[in-house]
């Protein structure tokens, strides 16, 4: 009788006994081989057929089907998986084993954080600082901003006249003075706003506000460069007649095609540099065009045809965040690399490139490109307020513009609006 295999005891009950057969043959073969040159070859055959016949006879006798299932059940009793002092892992001592099981992280509150947004020019008015000088240090900053332009701001912006005060070279000094003087406002009724910020945007020369909030920028270089800024672009917008659009856009619009067909109309008038753009990105139905006065004509004449609607003159004088802004760059550039930076206080986002600043170095090289390319203010909206459903919303403060940021945002996101403060 052979004895039992460990194939026995994990093959099938009837795929055991033919295995074994099988092995006995072939050792019986091999016995036959090896005594050929003794016996007679066909003896050999007789005897090895007999002898096949009986041991298949003895396997299948001592190896019954329910002797191999006994076999096959009791290797499978698992009687010791309870016993883990042999076991081992690849983790270390306290690491979660169970994807069910969560690390626990800290989590702020969205409520508990702000965001804060700036306008850029074309939004201050006659008067509009005044409910802003209750407050000390606004009236304060006026009277640093005097001394650094040379001429009375606060006077400008409380009596005007608003033409003198929609120039590009007035404007946008009074623009980041006063969203500044409401701030203090806002430091005043909130304190806890400039601890809390995670993020400042501001739109255009608002940026450069964003920058002075953050601490990266220091009030008084702030004001010098936007003094330089500002008398810079109205120095490009004299060049050639210029000015911005705004419009907009319905489902089947073609900007771009518009804009083409501009450029070639003022080509064929003879403008040597002929120029019509997206110069603001401002929500996914509106855009603010820029470029020569005769661009923008031909824009508004043919408005249905490219299907536009609503088309607004804006109130500066110049085609700015177009490549005609390039007269500006000279002066701005001299004056930006002999300012220095401090660290962030919290992001601040570039209108250039949408994201936000990584360091203070590449604020020398944004900005500068801001004047001259889109200000790509729905993409700085959209990646802010970006956050998985059911996550709730930071506050947000539209500081200065007397709720113009707050209505833009409620077109871009209506939820991120409802936690939206104008100040």
């Amino acid at each position: 009788m052979l004895p039992v295999t460990i194939f026995q005891r994990v093959l099938p009950a009837k795929t055991a006994p033919c295995l074994s057969r099988l092995l006995f043959l072939n050792q019986v073969n091999n016995y036959s081989d090896s005594t050929t040159t003794k016996n007679d070859s066909s003896n050999t055959s007789n005897i090895s057929e007999s002898q096949n016949e009986c041991a298949a006879s003895d396997v299948e006798s001592s190896l019954g089907e329910e002797n191999v299932s006994r076999l096959l059940k009791e290797a499978a009793t698992y009687s010791d998986v309870k016993d883990t002092n042999w076991t081992t892992s690849p983790y270390p001592a306290g690491a979660p084993t169970s994807v069910e099981e969560e690390v626990v992280k800290p989590k702020i509150d969205p409520l508990d954080t702000c965001i804060v947004l700036f306008p850029g020019q074309g939004t201050i008015k006659v008067g509009m600082v005044q409910k802003y000088l209750r407050f000390p240090q606004a009236r304060e900053l006026f009277e640093i901003a005097n001394e650094i332009l040379r001429y009375n701001l606060l006077e400008l912006c409380l009596k005007g006249p608003q033409e003198k005060l929609n120039q590009t070279c007035f404007n946008q000094p009074a623009t980041v003075v006063n969203s500044l003087a409401a701030l203090e406002q806002l430091r005043e009724e909130r304190p806890r706003v400039f601890e809390t910020c995670k993020a400042a945007v501001g739109y255009s020369v608002g940026e450069l506000t964003a920058l002075i909030f953050s601490g990266a920028l220091s009030f008084e270089n702030g004001l010098r460069l936007v003094s330089v800024r500002g008398a810079a672009m109205q120095y490009a917008s004299n060049k050639c007649p210029q000015g911005m659009l705004s419009v907009q856009c319905s489902p089947q619009a073609s900007v771009s095609q518009a804009c083409k067909d501009a450029e070639k109309w003022v080509q064929d008038c003879g403008i040597e540099i002929p120029v019509c753009q997206v110069a603001v990105y401002l929500y996914t139905q509106s855009k603010i065009l820029a470029g020569n006065t005769q661009a923008l004509e031909y824009i508004e004449k043919n408005a249905k045809k490219y299907g536009l609607f609503k088309l607004t003159r804006l109130p500066v004088s110049g085609a700015f965040h177009t490549r005609l802004m390039e007269p500006a760059l000279k002066s701005f550039g001299k004056m930006l690399h002999t300012l220095e930076f401090d660290d962030f206080r919290c992001h601040v986002y570039s209108n250039y490139k949408a994201y936000p600043y990584g360091n203070t170095a590449l604020i020398k090289k944004y900005l500068p490109k801001q004047i001259i390319s889109s200000v790509k203010w729905e993409q700085c909206m959209q990646l802010l307020y970006n956050r998985p459903p059911g996550t709730a919303f930071p506050r947000t403060f539209d500081v200065g513009s007397g709720g113009r940021m707050s209505t833009i945002l409620k077109l871009i996101n209506s939820k991120a609006h409802e936690h939206c403060i104008a100040v």
